[in-house]
């Protein structure tokens, strides 16, 4: 299995080299996030140690650059920032693991065994009907590359509905997963919903993304034109 550890502390990178050769790994060290992000580009690995503060781009930079380009090589982030929301960003932008540091060796082992049992099965970074996309990490929805504004609550339901992979989704589920529990007694609020998203990633150009299946609920079909 080749490890490709992306770290500037010379000491730390020294030792995760020696640590991971040691239990029979390959290793290539890179010390900066310019040389990672290159490495990481023009050489197949099994996994990535990637830390997050790095000089040239930061672990986040090259994660992101990563994704967008369809590299889905499992990425275990190291960081010394423990913050919610820094471990959040790297999850929402492809990390597959995290782990903060100071960390005992043996919980790293053990991460990454679990990431290199996994292995890298395709993950988009877009999900996508046609010429409707939905960035899971923003938010954010386009339509022909126009941006389309949406509730919180419209873009769970596209969401949900663009993650089932042409299934239809019966109301009582979409109440379920995209609802609280006050509102799951009524099932009109999911037409509500439906017409409401409808008018927005449809109507304006004149398509028909959301489909409705007869007894059975909602689907969008990901590979229409």
């Amino acid at each position: 299995m080749r490890i490709l550890v992306i770290e500037d502390d010379e000491a730390l990178g020294a030792s995760l080299t020696w640590g991971l050769q040691a239990e029979g790994y390959a290793v290539q060290l890179a010390g900066d996030g310019t040389e990672g992000l290159w490495q990481a580009t023009e050489h197949d690995f099994d996994a990535i140690i990637l830390d997050v503060m790095l000089p040239g781009l930061d672990g986040f930079q090259i994660c992101s650059r990563l994704r967008t380009a369809g590299n889905w090589t499992p990425i275990l982030m190291l960081s010394a920032m423990d913050a919610d929301l820094d471990q959040a960003e790297g999850l929402d932008l492809g990390a597959d693991d995290y782990l903060t540091k100071p960390f005992a060796y043996p919980v790293l082992l053990a991460h990454l065994r679990s990431l290199l049992r996994r292995g890298a099965p395709p993950r988009p970074a877009l999900l996508q009907a046609g010429d409707l996309t939905l960035d899971p990490a923003t938010r954010a929805v386009h339509r022909a590359g126009t941006p389309i504004s949406l509730t919180p609550g419209e873009t769970t339901v596209l969401e949900y509905l663009l993650r089932a992979d042409g299934r239809a989704v019966p109301k009582t589920e979409l109440l379920e997963h995209c609802w609280d529990t006050a509102s799951q007694a009524d099932p009109a609020v999911v037409e509500v919903r439906i017409h409401h998203l409808r008018r927005k990633i449809d109507a304006p150009f004149q398509s028909r993304t959301v489909e409705t299946v007869r007894g059975s609920g909602y689907r969008i079909d990901p590979h229409r034109p």
